[in-house]
């Protein structure tokens, strides 16, 4: 009897409420993600044709925050197809954070980029503002190209990273003797 009474006394005071993490009650809004989604594989279109598919293991949506925010705390990846459904870029990144307001997205650890031209960038840190068009980052920087490879320390560039500026070069470029 002794022993039914001590599991029973252990039970209820492990069932009290000595939460450690958050709960909604205790939590304010603004800390709580509206949209938790996992396993996210999900295709975009434009116009009805397919121009995108974005997958991620965890997205988080933080809408009542300021400012409102989206997390991919385990990384993204990212493809973009032409009209018959080839990839032309694809973006890969360990951590993705999108501010809403500003419409900037924050890429960190192991950046892999390819543009259409088969160019491949890998950085640890990739900015994108989508209010500017323009992507670029203030760390080291590798691009591979079909014939070079191109290293540095700060970058800029177009959107679809078809226009680049290292901003500290240094690299490996074949010359043609010829020209």
């Amino acid at each position: 009897m002794a022993s039914i009474l001590v599991v029973l006394a252990v039970f209820f005071c492990a069932c009290t409420d000595k939460s450690v993490g958050h709960s909604a009650e205790t939590t304010p809004r603004q800390e709580i993600a509206a949209l938790l989604t996992n396993d996210v594989s999900t295709l975009i279109s434009d116009s009805g044709i397919t121009r995108y598919r974005i997958e991620t293991p965890k997205w988080f949506v933080y809408d009542q925050t300021e400012p409102p925010y989206q997390e991919f705390p385990e990384g993204i990846y990212l493809e973009q197809f032409d009209i018959d459904l080839s990839v032309q870029a694809s973006l890969k990144a360990d951590y993705a954070h999108y501010d809403e307001t500003q419409q900037i997205w924050t890429l960190r650890g192991n950046v892999h980029a390819l543009n259409r031209k088969g160019e491949q960038f890998d950085t640890p840190l990739l900015f994108w503002n989508q209010k500017t068009h323009r992507v670029y980052s203030d760390t080291s920087i590798l691009i591979t190209r079909e014939k070079s490879i191109i290293e540095g320390v700060g970058f800029d560039s177009n959107e679809d990273m078809s226009q680049y500026n290292i901003l500290n070069p240094t690299g490996v470029f074949p010359i043609n003797e010829d020209e």
